[in-house]
């Protein structure tokens, strides 16, 4: 992350096709302002309450755990269907704190591991390293994850001595591929989870996006407490905001580190919360009540809050998937994940394919040479168009033949003029 915002200030006038962040054209500060005064208004209205309390609330050092960890709760059954316990949420600065607080719970010795559908999201590995945890990589299929592979990985782990804690999965519109897991899958993957006595660390940071009607998030369909959530209000609220949540409603057994799928003890987001209070103390107050405000003004649904940036990223993402056709004829493979390429007028190039995800901020794009850091680098500087080289969202450095296109961010004039250099770029190198 830190290399590709270098080389996106070394070329400002490149456009990216990297970067994997919400579209910032509905971004509003009246509604920072407005959100802000909604929460406060409701610790005002709360029994007992006072200006002396709400200003402490807002303003001094506060819960371990969160202030709007109620209100979480309440978005989670209204949108997810999830039924969560207030008291088994822990809010934190960002999706990528809830992350390290799990890991680090889960590690308790050398022999621990964790277990990562690769390629997958380059936070998680960084966390599992700063945690000290031992990762495992399981292969990802055009369906989502081989689900083989991960029964397989868990034997062959174990065999090897070690202990496999938990697998991380991102069910829905997986970051780099796109993909997101059926219904299918995802019921046979709690099923492994409870034969692999695995827990599944499930990031969600894109399901709201996508189709209503779509498949249940893993935490939906968990009866035995197998899954812990977690999400973020990056996309869904403001990414300035740095708040996210982690839904631990798992009991513990002899303290941190000893998570179990179920039984006696108390609450894994009470051991994280330990964890957190040596880390970051608590989450800003402040920046909790501009997302709570959030929530409140909508009722707890920010699926229906984000319905324009839904529409804005469906459109970019059909705007992608068509201006690819354009360029390179019909190189999608759908995979389950939406209709094949259709008809284009583009000259085909050899090895340039695309999967066609359903919905979410990215896609995989298949080109016939190794797209590593330094080609990045020459295609930013001569063409002025910017992507991410695929290797590191893998354990290894190994180049591959693939980069990662993102478009959230963008508007249709951009994608296309992106498109267009990134259509150069390919050609050229092609002919090498």
């Amino acid at each position: 992350m830190n290399f590709l915002n270098e080389i996106a200030q070394r070329f400002p006038d490149a456009i990216s096709l990297a970067a994997g962040r919400p579209f910032e054209g509905f971004f509003d500060l009246d509604d920072v302002h407005r959100y802000l005064e909604l929460f406060r208004a409701r610790l005002a209205a709360r029994p007992g309450s006072d200006e002396a309390a709400v200003r402490q609330t807002l303003l001094q050092y506060g819960r371990t755990k969160g202030i709007i960890h109620e209100l979480i709760a309440e978005h989670l059954r209204v949108d997810e269907g999830i039924t969560a316990d207030p008291d088994a949420l822990v809010v934190t600065v960002g999706c990528q704190e809830a992350l390290y607080l799990t890991l680090r719970a889960l590690r308790r010795t050398e022999r621990d591991a964790l277990l990562v559908v690769t390629p997958s999201y380059v936070g998680a590995q960084g966390a599992a390293r700063l945690a000290d945890l031992r990762v495992l990589p399981v292969r990802e299929s055009p369906e989502g994850i081989d689900l083989a592979d991960l029964s397989a990985q868990a034997a062959r782990a174990r065999a090897a001595g070690l202990n496999p804690r938990a697998c991380y999965v991102i069910p829905d519109f997986a970051n780099p591929s796109g993909i997101r897991l059926d219904l299918a899958a995802r019921r046979r993957l709690l099923e492994i989870a409870g034969e692999e006595d695995l827990l599944l660390l499930e990031d969600n940071p894109y399901g709201l996006f996508g189709d209503p009607a779509g498949p249940p998030t893993l935490k939906a369909l968990d009866t035995t407490a197998r899954v812990v959530y977690l999400g973020s209000f990056a996309k869904t609220g403001l990414p300035g905001a740095r708040v996210g949540y982690v839904l631990a409603d798992q009991r513990v057994v002899g303290g941190t580190g000893g998570a179990a799928g179920g039984g006696a003890g108390g609450l894994l987001a009470d051991e994280l919360a330990k964890i957190k209070s040596m880390l970051t103390v608590n989450t800003s107050p402040i920046a909790q009540a501009v997302i709570g405000g959030k929530l409140l003004a909508h009722g707890g649904s920010l699926r229906d809050a984000n319905a324009r940036e839904t529409a804005h990223y469906r459109a970019n993402l059909r705007h992608v998937l068509e201006g690819l056709e354009r360029r390179f004829g019909p190189g999608g493979t759908g995979a389950g994940n939406g209709p094949n390429g259709g008809t284009g007028s583009g000259d085909p190039v050899p090895g340039v394919s695309w999967n066609v995800p359903s919905g979410g901020f990215f896609l995989l794009l298949d080109v016939p040479f190794p797209a590593d850091d330094r080609l990045l680098e020459q295609c930013a500087e001569e063409f002025r168009v910017l992507w991410t080289p695929v290797h590191h969202f893998y354990a290894d450095e190994r180049p591959r033949n693939a980069m990662r296109l993102s478009f959230s961010h963008l508007r249709p004039e951009e994608i296309d003029e992106g498109l267009n250099r990134l259509a150069d770029f390919i050609r050229y190198r092609s002919r090498d």
